[in-house]
């Protein structure tokens, strides 16, 4: 994935469906048949990105809900957004090329 930026968009692969499993989320990419799991606050960035979202917007409501700071927050944003990136969860563009 390349750097991410605040500009840049997010938004979960409709072919990867979700449910709720123990506080998190389990994911299933139907392309590939691959469960994978997310915990608490993986599941609520999940249910954001179901629709276009910024990684600023992401960020400004992680640090809404939790209490936790930026750098920390910035750091675990870009890792979960690169590893859902990296499986071809979500997609991710250039608010400005849209």
């Amino acid at each position: 994935m390349a750097q991410s930026d605040d500009q840049t968009i997010y938004v979960a692969r409709a072919d990867a469906v979700s449910c709720e499993l123990g506080g998190g989320l389990a994911l299933l990419d139907l392309r590939s048949n691959v469960y994978y799991s997310l915990n608490g606050v993986g599941a609520f960035i999940w249910e954001l990105i179901k629709q276009p979202r910024s990684a600023s917007f992401l960020r400004e409501e992680i640090l809404r809900r939790y209490a936790v700071q930026q750098e920390q927050c910035d750091a675990d944003l870009t890792a979960l957004l690169s590893k859902l990136s990296d499986a071809g969860l979500v997609v991710c563009s250039n608010a400005e090329n849209r």
